[in-house]
């Protein structure tokens, strides 16, 4: 059973009652920075309350293993636009430990686009146009080389501003506890 049903009752009630009224904001991040961080549901809300961060202050960029797989993809836009049109002056890259992009079986993933009902037909066209699954679904060996990895592709972007710092962290995903990866000099 779908959970849009009970999605929209609540949201309903929570229009109604104008709980929306304690997260108004703007589209600027007040604390100018934008956040590449992993789509973990441990960060949801411990990432912002260990960084004392409110609703406002910082754009957050969510994805698998906070981790730009290409120079020209839609995470890379998305911190090129929180720089050039938001405002952000600053972009931290954070990563955690026991992300399931670590060591992520890629082989036994699409294994399983079968199972869902995927042709191996679309796979195979897919891999002959040149998106190697391989590639296209990789993880890393640590959060660590999986966050420096990010730091570098975002400040070596021929579109990325040279006067911007990038920085890199780990976060524990039960403490909140963070980890200096990469600092920028420019801090």
């Amino acid at each position: 059973m779908s959970i849009v049903p009970q999605l929209l009752e609540f949201n309903k009630k929570f229009v109604a009652e104008k709980q929306y009224e304690s997260y108004l904001t703007d589209k600027f991040p007040d604390k100018k920075v934008a956040i590449l961080t992993c789509m973990d549901t441990r960060l949801v809300e411990l990432l912002p309350k260990a960084l004392n961060l409110k609703n406002g202050d910082a754009k957050f960029i969510k994805n698998a293993g906070a981790i730009l797989t290409q120079p020209f993809g839609s995470a890379m836009r998305s911190i090129l636009v929180a720089v050039y049109e938001l405002g952000a002056q600053e972009v931290l890259v954070i990563g955690h430990h026991g992300c399931g992009m670590t060591n992520l079986d890629t082989k036994g993933m699409i294994s399983k686009f079968p199972e869902r009902g995927i042709d191996p037909l679309a796979i195979e066209t897919l891999e002959n146009a040149g998106i190697r699954m391989e590639k296209f679904l990789r993880g890393f060996s640590s959060a660590e080389e999986g966050v420096n990895h990010s730091v570098q592709m975002i400040r070596k972007h021929p579109l990325f501003p040279k006067d911007v710092p990038v920085h890199g962290f780990v976060i524990d995903p039960v403490t909140g506890e963070l980890e200096v990866t990469m600092l920028d000099d420019r801090v």
